[in-house]
């Protein structure tokens, strides 16, 4: 079959005229040809394929963006990227059916599965840190990967353990609707804060008082908003079932996610946290 107008390869392809519009500004599915005065588009019955295509990684969700990018590949690329894109999927919404069982559980007068809550003490730090503002689960990935570049950039002295891993606070939940803050820290050495403070102009120097933290284990995995909400309350729950021990007065220090290299250097640890104070009773 030769060529075929943007009406009869809309049938056949299952998109809109609207849809084969939009895909060709996005430079995804060009017609074979624009006839030079009426503007008309036509297009072959060999990009029938590539349209089917888009339209299967549009109902992935695939963004515009990335689905350009995608096109190029031999299949066996292309197939390892929607593998890649699935399992993330997945994953999100695993942890949104976790969130969900939690909220039912609660909402039906039962009791919500938990997390194994444990504590630890943390010693006094002196921590170079960056506070901004940011909106959805994207920009804050986005804004700790500028932090990580900092780090690498200068190099920073490291203390040996938990207490020298870098940590994020959340002072207010991320979200489409809501944009924190977040807060990125390093703790450094203290005889030496001063002077690296100078060196990092971008960075913050402030100190964190001794404190307990209860803290929930959330090993390599990264976690979004939905399983901040399910660890979130495990740990409201492990504070108000210890009121008469702990003071989490020092919770204005901000919920934490520490991060760690692992023994075998390849993951990182990590786990949500809560500072506390024990009480004097």
């Amino acid at each position: 079959m030769g060529e075929m107008g943007i009406g009869e390869f809309a049938s056949r392809s299952r998109l809109s005229a609207r849809a084969l519009r939009i895909y060709d500004d996005a430079g995804l599915l060009p017609p074979a040809r624009v006839d030079e005065e009426s503007g008309y588009r036509f297009y072959e019955a060999s990009q029938l394929g590539q349209a089917r295509l888009i339209a299967a990684l549009r109902q992935l969700h695939f963004p515009l963006a990335e689905i350009k990018s995608i096109l190029p590949l031999e299949p066996v690329e292309a197939a390892e990227r929607v593998r890649q894109h699935w399992s993330a999927i997945e994953k999100k919404h695993s942890s949104l059916r976790a969130l969900a069982t939690y909220l039912i559980d609660e909402l039906s007068g039962n009791r919500p599965a938990m997390n194994e809550v444990a504590t630890r003490e943390m010693p006094e730090r002196s921590v170079l840190c960056v506070k901004r503002n940011v909106t959805g689960e994207k920009a804050a990935w986005a804004f700790g990967k500028e932090f990580i570049a900092l780090l690498r950039h200068y190099k920073l002295p490291s203390i040996e353990g938990r207490a020298g891993a870098f940590f994020q606070i959340f002072w207010g939940e991320v979200s489409e609707d809501s944009d924190g803050p977040i807060e990125w820290c390093r703790p450094v050495p203290a005889d030496e804060a001063e002077a690296l403070a100078a060196r990092c102009p971008e960075l913050t120097l402030r100190s964190e008082p001794a404190h307990g933290e209860a803290f929930v284990p959330i090993g390599d995995g990264q976690l979004d908003g939905a399983n901040w909400q399910v660890v979130g309350r495990s740990l409201e729950a492990w504070t108000d079932q210890h009121q008469h021990e702990v003071d989490v007065r020092l919770a204005a220090l901000g919920v934490r996610i520490t991060y760690l290299p692992s023994e075998g250097g390849t993951d990182t640890y990590q786990d949500f946290a809560i500072p506390f104070s024990r009480s004097a009773r």
